[in-house]
């Protein structure tokens, strides 16, 4: 195929005319858009949905724009990213859960289909700058590593530039950074005052002012996806101390009082019933005073995060000004989904340790109140705050009530809203999937039908422009379905049936609720028996748009989703054995060996000239995690379970010149485990682990040294191996071998 050309060739340059293409321009009025997403975040915790944490930024654009009071998201961080960024329904493009999960199935591809291109990837082709800085989360997890491969990296779905992580989470004082297709280290350290939401909006701004700089006529699309308020929730020191005893009156009496400044603020009707406090919530007054003082500190590095990163919003919204950008700059700041309940009944001072199934009680975890919300914290909420957050709803994050579904959204556009209609309130329902066709009307851009050679399947969000500048509007969106892990939902006009799945129960016959939503917006009055006919409907309607939309196989099945695949041409071989040879760039979680949970042991090869130390292999952080390292001639494993470390030394000297590693791990029964160290095929020093840890960390592994925040306290920074790393070999026992010394011995057997 030739290139098109449409000037004239002739024999000479004399006789022939030059054609110079044009690259695809939207106009020279077209707005800018900023979307800035934050993450855990529920409808309750802006200053202008009731709270009182101090989110004057947020609260501003909102009042010098609009506040919607009925937008709705998934119950989901990834699959609400998925609909928001497409424009479509979340299954339908591949996304009904995290990204870290792929089933096999059309709506768990672990990435977003290309067949549903993003807005990045529309408003490029228009001749948009497109940036991002944040969270990503939309490419499958084991893909996510300096391996590759890259194509659903943001570079590759849309973005001209991006910095950021691509996990679902990170810590906020050592992140795991990307900058466009390679891993990089953070600029500074927490030391010399280093926090990732202020890194974001700092790099955010610097890919504008690039852009416009040389190409002012050029609108950009920037995408601001922060790690906040997701767990960890860690802020800067000033900010923590700000709410000192900010929360000691309790969340009973704070949520209250929220709900009754949300029916003045308008933002929800008069009547609406404060939803009563979900199970596994205790009355603050009944609470033992260690209880208190523990949840209260909890929330207080939450506030102090949630202050913090509106802060953030404020530099960006400042930033844009001082360019001359922010008239012309469509700004929306939402939610992914309802404020978290993984912090369990009593909150926990390590995320990972509800997804060890552990319940840290509070005289356990108050030793360590004063490290929560720094560095050496890796902190979440009770489920009480988390409902407080949600208020004046029930349920939380992964559920399809309200308190899941149901969060704050606000738009900012001084050029696009009059002044007449600033800092008014929108009550129309909207969906997350609304949102991109809504900014392709107010830009006039018709989303191609195919995009690289991939047709494209049909938009499925409705437009709100008209919402815009008539709260009068009716909802363009009058059926919405709901799905997350089996729990299903449908919003039909004034209506609404949800389904709180339970693992393992009948699809067909477990109940399911009925509300009018338009006399109770918090689902407090079950009309289920008194309208069993209205109920069916609802529910036959709910089968009909899970059909339709790539719902089905309806699937229960969540944090076991987690583990590796294990197959050839894979980050996960199908025998089970990892070999790294260094230098190698630090592996992300879902990539590196898949040791949580199993008997495993590792070999490292090495040469050593008798004084050669530091870190062979680790994986985690400070908060939990695992090393092995040499030092002082010896052998040693640090084993981190949530800062209880266990800490194995060979019995034996290291001798000069090569030698071989080996830590054997061994899983036992219940929650225990064992390490053996040998020297040279010589046992040389063993320990019981207490908790053997089955989700250790969602920060990688690393070769030769420890990136991130130290795992040990036994050695400082990265304590870079000095001798001469030749190979780490992980081989993990097969699943058999996890448990029982018989099963062990069998295996080991067998290898033999």
């Amino acid at each position: 195929m030739s290139q098109p050309f449409e000037g004239k060739i002739g024999r000479t340059l004399a006789d022939s005319e030059a054609w110079f293409p044009e690259a695809p321009h939207p106009g020279e009025d077209a707005p800018n858009v900023v979307i800035v997403l934050l993450d855990d975040t529920g409808f309750a915790q802006f200053g202008s949905y009731g709270s009182e944490i101090d989110t004057e930024n947020v609260d501003a654009l909102a009042s010098n724009g609009l506040q919607f009071t009925n937008f709705h998201v998934t119950p989901l961080c990834s699959p609400t990213r998925a609909s928001l960024l497409t424009g479509r329904s979340q299954h339908a493009v591949g996304m009904r859960g995290v990204s870290n999960w792929q089933t096999g199935f059309p709506h768990q591809l672990g990435h977003i289909s290309n067949h549903a291109g993003t807005i990045a990837e529309v408003l490029s082709s228009k001749g948009y700058a497109t940036f991002c800085t944040g969270k990503w989360h939309l490419a499958p997890m084991e893909n996510a590593s300096a391996a590759g491969p890259f194509d659903q990296w943001p570079l590759q779905r849309g973005f001209d530039r991006y910095y950021g992580f691509l996990e679902g989470e990170t810590d906020q004082f050592h992140p795991e950074l990307t900058a466009d297709n390679h891993h990089i280290n953070p600029p500074k350290s927490p030391e010399e005052g280093y926090h990732l939401s202020e890194d974001l909006v700092d790099q955010l701004l610097q890919m504008i002012s690039d852009s416009k700089g040389i190409r002012p006529d050029r609108p950009f699309f920037a995408y601001l996806p922060f790690g906040a308020t997701h767990a960890p929730h860690q802020a800067p020191p000033e900010y923590l101390e700000k709410y000192r005893g900010a929360f000691d009156e309790g969340w009973d009496v704070m949520r209250e009082r929220c709900y009754q400044k949300q029916i003045e603020l308008g933002i929800i009707p008069e009547g609406t019933q404060l939803a009563p406090r979900n199970p596994g919530v205790d009355a603050w007054d009944d609470m033992p005073e260690n209880q208190q003082k523990l949840a209260a500190r909890l929330q207080e590095a939450f506030a102090a995060f949630l202050d913090h990163t509106d802060d953030q919003i404020g530099k960006l919204v400042d930033g844009l000004s001082a360019m001359g950008q922010l008239d012309n700059t469509i700004l929306l700041v939402l939610a992914d989904n309802g404020a978290s309940q993984e912090g369990g009944p009593f909150g926990v001072m390590h995320e990972m340790k509800f997804f060890n199934g552990i319940l840290e009680s509070p005289d356990e975890a108050i030793e360590r109140i004063d490290d929560i919300g720094g560095p050496h914290s890796h902190t979440n909420y009770p489920w009480g705050w988390a409902q407080c957050g949600n208020s004046p709803f029930k349920w939380y994050k992964q559920n399809t009530h309200e308190g899941g579904v149901h969060v704050p959204l606000v738009i900012h556009w001084p050029n696009g809203v009059s002044d007449e209609q600033t800092g008014s309130l929108r009550n129309q329902f909207i969906n997350v999937s609304d949102i991109v066709p809504t900014i392709y009307e107010l830009i006039g851009v018709t989303a191609p039908e195919q995009i690289k050679g991939f047709e494209q399947m049909p938009i499925t969000g409705h437009s709100f422009a008209d919402v815009l500048d008539d709260p009068e509007t009716p909802a363009t969106n009058t059926l919405q379905y709901f799905e997350q892990s089996g729990s299903r939902a449908l919003i039909a006009g004034e209506w609404k049936a949800v389904c709180k799945h339970e693992n393992g129960a009948d699809f067909d016959t477990e109940p399911w609720e009925l509300y009018l939503l338009a006399d109770d917006m918090s689902e407090c009055v079950d009309l289920a028996d008194e309208q069993p006919e209205k109920l069916n409907e609802l529910i036959d309607l709910w089968w009909s748009e899970a059909e339709r939309n790539g719902v089905l196989p309806i699937d229960e099945r969540g944090i076991d989703l987690f583990g590796a695949r294990f197959r050839d041409r894979s980050p996960h071989p199908a025998n089970r054995k990892y070999v790294y040879q260094p230098p190698m760039t630090p592996i992300t979680a879902q990539a590196s060996a898949a040791v949580g949970g199993r008997s495993w042991e590792l070999t490292a090869q090495i040469s050593s000239d008798g004084s050669s130390e530091g870190v062979l292999w680790a994986q985690g952080t400070m908060n939990s995690g695992i090393s092995i390292f040499v030092q002082n001639n010896r052998l040693v494993v640090d084993y981190n379970a949530f800062d209880d470390h266990t800490i194995i030394e060979s019995e034996i000297e290291i001798p000069e010149g090569d030698s071989t590693l080996t830590a054997v791990f061994r899983r036992g029964e219940g929650r225990v485990g064992s390490c053996q160290l040998k020297v040279n095929g010589i046992s040389s020093g063993q320990a019981e682990l207490p908790l053997y840890m089955r989700m250790i960390s969602s920060i990688g592994q690393s070769i030769g040294s420890d990136h991130g925040s130290q795992v040990s306290n036994c050695y400082n920074g990265a304590f870079p191996f000095s001798g001469t790393l030749h190979e780490i070999a992980i081989q993990l026992l097969s699943r058999e071998a996890s448990g029982t010394k018989e099963a062990i011995a069998r295996t080991e057997n067998a290898r033999q």
